[in-house]
């Protein structure tokens, strides 16, 4: 016991010192802390972000992933570009169309007044005879046949016309058969021009929305060609933020009141 106790006291003065040496170190780190604190923020702090951020290698790679990206985009956007220009000269087509049906409907519907108002005045009178009938007949077939040509009249409408059916009356006077004939020819032409009015409200939906797919891509293309500045965060909390004089003279000095700038005269160059 009284060797165990003995070998203890020996080494009690040999630790003491250790101990001792350890808390000098320690408050001279301190005090270098609290003397230069600029030191710690810029050394330890930036091996630290050194250590948090890609190496050469990763950075390359990933501009060559962006550049290949960018390029994709723009490539798109040069595809939805052309897109867009051929539906909107479809859509102008489609317009010219709208407008031409309503012209020449506009003008069967003229012709109707005008033939309905010379209905009311007396026919020449005619011998009702076979050969006067079949006259008659030939007119019709030849008179339809012939605004069918001119794309006055469907296939249905024709047919009828043949068939004799749905008011085609053969033995009419060539008055009668006429304003009946214009009639038919007005209603197939209204339907033709709201045929086309429907298909031209198809097309302007169409170029719409060639034109924000375009528009879209074109935007995407050039954020991609132009990335946003990225601001790397300090991943410790107050480790490498040195303060900038002007911070530390705004925490110094008084505000002063901000005057406002003289407004620049002329006209500036607005970059298109």
């Amino acid at each position: 016991m009284q060797t165990a106790l003995s070998s203890v006291l020996l080494d009690v003065p040999r630790a003491a010192a250790i101990w001792l040496a350890l808390l000098v170190l320690a408050v001279v780190a301190v005090a270098g802390l609290v003397a230069r604190p600029d030191l710690f923020r810029s050394v330890i702090g930036g091996r630290i972000r050194e250590a948090a951020m890609p190496s050469l290698l990763e950075e390359a790679a990933e501009e060559r992933a962006q550049r290949r990206y960018a390029d994709e985009v723009a490539t798109a956007a040069e595809r939805a570009a052309a897109t867009a220009g051929r539906m909107r000269a479809e859509w102008l087509s489609a317009q010219d169309e709208v407008e031409a049906a309503w012209q020449a409907y506009e003008a069967a519907e003229a012709d109707v007044r005008r033939l309905a108002a010379a209905t009311a005045l007396p026919r020449p009178h005619t011998e009702r005879t076979p050969a006067e009938y079949a006259d008659r007949e030939r007119y019709l077939h030849r008179a339809a046949l012939d605004a069918y040509w001119r794309r006055e009249l469907s296939e249905e409408q024709l047919s009828d016309v043949f068939a004799h059916r749905n008011g085609w009356d053969p033995r009419l006077h060539p008055v009668d058969q006429e304003l009946v004939l214009r009639r038919a020819v007005r209603d197939h032409l209204r339907a033709r021009q709201e045929a086309a009015q429907e298909r031209e409200q198809a097309a302007w939906r169409a170029a719409e929305q060639a034109a924000v797919a375009a528009r879209s891509l074109r935007d995407e293309a050039f954020a991609a060609t132009v990335p946003a500045p990225q601001e790397q965060e300090s991943l410790l909390p107050g480790v490498g933020d040195e303060p900038s004089p002007a911070a530390e003279q705004t925490r110094e000095m008084p505000v002063v009141a901000r005057q406002k700038p003289a407004v620049a005269r002329g006209r500036a160059a607005v970059p298109a």
